[in-house]
């Protein structure tokens, strides 16, 4: 297992990592054959076959763009949050980042709009997007990100690992909700109790099944995304919340769920058996199970979707792709996008891997391929979070039958009631800040299950109250029935 330790920025690493940034991000010189060198940012380790992938990715790119050149920019999971609002807080020229907190730093005038950028230099790969993801993305009717066409719709999901289910003879029930794994999780630790039942750490978030959060899972305010009601309520106040949180306690006392869940930055990697069950989102890309045990290395799981199948706000925002305001290079990131959006080889030579050593074509016509041994961890890049996942090639084991059921899920997928709403909250942004500094101290211990919920509740809402929740849910609510009334 992998941790992460915290860094605390002072100012002088502050400085220090904007000049790194800066410096690394924006060149044009002879070294680069004069070409124009777009800088991306993202979390995640970088690939080891990276120099082979970026020099076969240039060679494409260079196809349609002669003079543009893309380096990407790695930046650990653990750490990226952090560095990233870095770059974003100190106006880095960066050119193309993974954003985070989109809506937010879109309000705040971080980022360069797109709106035009997008109809002159990728008109193309804006119509091969869902028009979901538009709706889901746009801040005052404009585009300040582009979104990574994919899982416009997913489930949360109870995973379990299938070599512990075979082994220990486990067989759960038709799971619909948290309270419906518990046999499950009593009998793994029962006979594995060193071995987390249901895996999570720091930062955890609990799942209802028809909740969207309007300012983010870190802070209480949501809707009923099915439409039944319109009223902008604290979820931690909801029956079902409730019931999750004390089914998560009772596991939590119990010991499925690690003692040190609130604050530990333990990674469970999916390739190995530290874990029995976890929670993964899971949408018509992943093809079932398919993609999480291709990013295992194989690893067989079983999953039970506990959440509903919406085309929602917060899938909208899942992966999307930022241009930095003061980017000296917009239009060459445009077309950088229009690239990872437009062309098939390019892209799937960075989220399968090289072709000829992580994978071959059985039937090129097809967009048919086979993986080879090659195909491991650390070999590729998430396709989720590049580009057109309509462009993927498929595996040659995935039948036609499962690829035209993904269509027509997606064509058939009811959009949320909240699609489109992005508030403003410019009007009480201490208000806001306070019932951040509010939350910090709750999520983590309530949504791993580490404190009692019906009294930790209690104490937290009286805590929101005077942090000036009132103000910001009415605020919301205002906004919210405008939006409902203008659909």
């Amino acid at each position: 297992m992998k941790k992460w330790n915290k860094v605390v920025l002072s100012a002088t690493a502050v400085l220090s990592l904007t000049t790194l940034l800066t410096a690394c991000g924006n060149k044009k010189d002879s070294s680069n054959g004069g070409k124009t060198v777009v800088s991306m940012y993202m979390p995640g380790d970088k690939p080891k076959n990276y120099s082979a992938m970026i020099k076969r990715a240039n060679k494409e790119l260079a196809k349609k763009y002669p003079n543009v050149q893309l380096s990407m920019k790695f930046i650990g999971w653990g750490d990226y949050q952090q560095k990233y609002n870095v770059m974003v807080t100190s106006g880095d020229k960066y050119d193309l980042a993974f954003a985070q907190n989109y809506a937010v730093n879109a309000q705040k005038g971080a980022y360069a709009d797109m709106t035009d950028l997008i109809k002159k230099y990728a008109p193309k790969a804006y119509k091969g997007v869902d028009p979901a993801y538009w709706k889901g993305v746009k801040v005052n009717g404009k585009i300040y990100g582009f979104p990574v066409n994919g899982n416009v719709y997913a489930n949360n999901a109870i995973t379990f690992n299938k070599a512990y289910l075979d082994k220990y003879n486990i067989k759960p029930d038709n799971i619909k909700t948290y309270a419906d794994a518990t046999s499950a999780m009593a009998k793994f630790h029962a006979a594995k109790p060193n071995v987390a039942a249901f895996a999570i750490g720091q930062g955890f978030k609990a799942s209802p099944r028809h909740m969207d959060f309007l300012l983010g899972n870190g802070l209480p305010f949501a809707v009923d995304s099915t439409g039944k009601s319109s009223k902008v309520f604290n979820a931690y106040d909801q029956p079902e919340m409730q019931s999750i949180l004390k089914t998560l306690h009772g596991w939590y006392q119990k010991g499925y769920i690690p003692k040190d869940a609130a604050t530990s930055t333990t990674q469970y990697n999916l390739q190995d058996n530290t874990w029995f069950s976890r929670q993964e989102t899971q949408g018509p890309f992943d093809y079932g199970d398919t993609a999480l045990e291709n990013a295992s290395g194989g690893k067989k799981m079983v999953s039970y979707a506990i959440t509903d199948s919406l085309k929602s706000a917060a899938q909208a925002q899942v992966a999307i792709w930022s241009i930095s305001k003061t980017s000296q290079h917009k239009k060459e990131a445009m077309e950088v996008l229009n690239a990872l959006n437009t062309d098939p080889k390019l892209l799937n030579n960075i989220t399968w891997g090289l072709e000829g050593q992580q994978w071959h074509f059985t039937d090129k016509a097809k967009g048919k391929i086979k993986t080879t041994s090659k195909y491991q961890p650390g070999y590729f890049i998430g396709a989720w979070m590049m580009g057109n996942n309509d462009l993927l090639y498929t595996q040659n084991t995935l039948s036609q039958k499962k690829i035209d059921q993904r269509k027509e899920s997606i064509k058939k997928a009811k959009e949320a009631n909240d699609l489109g709403f992005i508030p403003d909250t410019t009007q009480y942004k201490t208000e806001v800040t306070n019932c951040s500094n509010v939350m910090s101290k709750y999520l983590d211990i309530l949504n791993t299950g580490t404190a009692d919920p019906v009294p930790t509740i209690k104490k937290m809402d009286k805590e929101l109250k005077t942090a000036g929740y009132d103000k910001i849910q009415a605020g919301l609510q205002k906004q919210y029935d405008k939006f409902l009334a203008q659909k």
